[in-house]
C-alpha cells in the first residue's frame, strides 16, 4: 500500500485562471491582434484507438496520432475593415481565385517574415506563427502556448443591419488549423 503524505500534495498557486486575462500575436496579422475580443486554447484528443478483444472482455488501447481542434479568435472589426482585409487577403492569397499572381504576392509577402524559406517551394511559408499569452490577476505574463504553422481556414462574414436600436460593434470569427501548439513557461 502506498502512503500519501497530504501536506506535501497541497497546490503552492491557489490563484484560478481569468477568462480576461490574455494577449494574442500573429504575425502576419497585426491589425487583427490589437481588437481580439476571444480567443480559445483548442483542445486535444487522441485518435487511432484499438480494441484488444479476449476472451472475457474487450480492453482498449491507447490511440496514437494527435489531434488539435481548430483556433478560433473573434476580434473588433474597425471602420475601415483593415483587419478583416488582412484575414481575408490571406486566404485569398492561399487560394488564389483569380489568378496564380495572388499566390505569389501573398508568398513574398510572407517571406519577409521568414526569409530563410523559398516562397514558392515551402507550403509553410503561408503559415504565421501565434502566441497566446496568459496573465496572471495582477497582469503580469506566466504562460504562452506557441502554436506553429497557422493559416486561416475560414473567416465570418459581416452582416449590416440598419434594425439595430443599439450601437453595436461589429464582429468577426476566423478558424486556425497549425501543426501544433507548446506551452512555455514565463
Amino acid at each position: 500500500m502506498v502512503k500519501l503524505n497530504p501536506l506535501a500534495r497541497q497546490p503552492n498557486n491557489l490563484d484560478f485562471a481569468s477568462p480576461t486575462q490574455f494577449r494574442f500575436n500573429l504575425l502576419k496579422t497585426p491589425n487583427v491582434e490589437y481588437f481580439v475580443t476571444s480567443v480559445n486554447l483548442p483542445g486535444i484528443s487522441f485518435s487511432g484507438e484499438a480494441n484488444m478483444n479476449t476472451r472475457f472482455k474487450s480492453i482498449a488501447l491507447m490511440g496514437d496520432t494527435l489531434e488539435f481542434e481548430d483556433l478560433e479568435l473573434t476580434f473588433l472589426v474597425n471602420e475601415d475593415l483593415s483587419n478583416y482585409r488582412e484575414v481575408h487577403d490571406w486566404i485569398t492569397g492561399i487560394g488564389f481565385p483569380k489568378d496564380t499572381e495572388q499566390f505569389k504576392t501573398a508568398s513574398s509577402e510572407n517571406s519577409e517574415l521568414r526569409p530563410n524559406t523559398s516562397s514558392l517551394t515551402n507550403p509553410n511559408t503561408m503559415a504565421s506563427d501565434a502566441s497566446l499569452t496568459l496573465l496572471t490577476n495582477k497582469n503580469n505574463p506566466t504562460l504562452r502556448v506557441n502554436f506553429k504553422n497557422c493559416y486561416p481556414n475560414s473567416l465570418s462574414g459581416l452582416t449590416y443591419n440598419t434594425q439595430v436600436t443599439d450601437t453595436e460593434q461589429l464582429t468577426a470569427t476566423a478558424s486556425f488549423k497549425y501543426d501544433f501548439y507548446e506551452f512555455e513557461t514565463l
